[in-house]
């Protein structure tokens, strides 16, 4: 154990050794959180004896995952492998790719992106008459993923603009844009997460599975969590509770989410 917390200060030792529930760690720019995640799972592989399929890291950028997980490997070896370990959409994508089905949808479904989006939203504009020039396509589909990521779903973002006109122009076409998606077996970026929630809160096996597989959460930049994906990891460590983030209140383009983890 010496070894793996050498180098370390006071305060990060401190929460590297704190494995067992919650711990929020809070620092600023270049202080060392990534290093406190990345000597944590090794110290939870190697000291704790903890199976590496049973550790869920998650990081903003598919980089980031994957220098956490070289640095990882560079200290407990090639075991680091068999972690969960990626972004949010990678990681729902793999839950996603299993159990999909269960929305009712093929679990060869694609992911459409931006350029399939305004495809869609083109045609939804046209097939509902309403102004392309009013309603661009890309104000539209801003608006729909902002709402995704409050986890509005189109009925209920047509229930909280009610009396809005123009957003209530929003809610048909997003409404008939889910339906189109669907049709087409696609989901986009912003329903990944909203779809893997679904099917967490939907499927009690499923639930079950995935909160008994990941004893311990692990969550970097935490401060940029929007709604959904907080609720995801809130779900996903919710039947051990042992839960690391760090983040940097200075950095964050959402509000700093502390409730639940302290």
């Amino acid at each position: 154990m010496q070894d793996l917390i050498e180098g370390l200060n006071d305060k990060q030792k401190e929460a590297v050794l704190a494995t067992e529930g919650p711990c929020l760690v809070i620092a600023g720019a270049g202080s060392g959180k990534t290093k406190v995640l990345t000597h944590k799972i090794a110290y939870l592989l190697s000291e704790k004896n903890v199976k590496p399929y049973n550790i869920l890291a998650i990081t903003f950028t598919n980089k980031a995952a994957s220098e956490m997980k070289q640095r990882v490997e560079g200290i407990v070896g090639d075991v680091a492998q068999e972690m969960w370990m990626g972004t949010f959409h990678s990681i729902c994508v793999r839950i996603l790719r299993r159990f999909i089905d269960r929305i009712g949808f093929d679990t060869s479904f694609l992911i459409f992106d931006t350029s399939d989006q305004r495809t869609v939203v083109k045609e939804c504009l046209k097939t509902l008459k309403i102004d392309d020039k009013m309603f661009t396509d890309r104000s539209v589909l801003a608006e729909i993923s902002n709402a995704k990521n409050e986890m509005l779903t189109p009925k209920a973002y047509q229930t909280k603009y009610a009396g809005d006109f123009r957003k209530e122009k929003i809610g048909q076409v997003y409404e008939l844009y889910q339906k189109r998606l669907k049709e087409n077996n696609a989901i986009d970026f912003d329903d990944i997460i909203n779809d893997t929630i679904e099917i967490l809160s939907s499927n009690p096996d499923v639930l079950q599975y995935y909160t008994e597989k990941f004893h311990y959460v692990l969550v970097d930049e935490y401060q940029d969590t929007n709604k959904a994906q907080f609720t995801l990891v809130t779900i996903l460590a919710s039947r051990y509770g042992n839960i690391t983030v760090v983040g940097d209140n200075d950095q964050g383009i959402y509000s700093f989410r502390r409730s639940g983890y302290q």
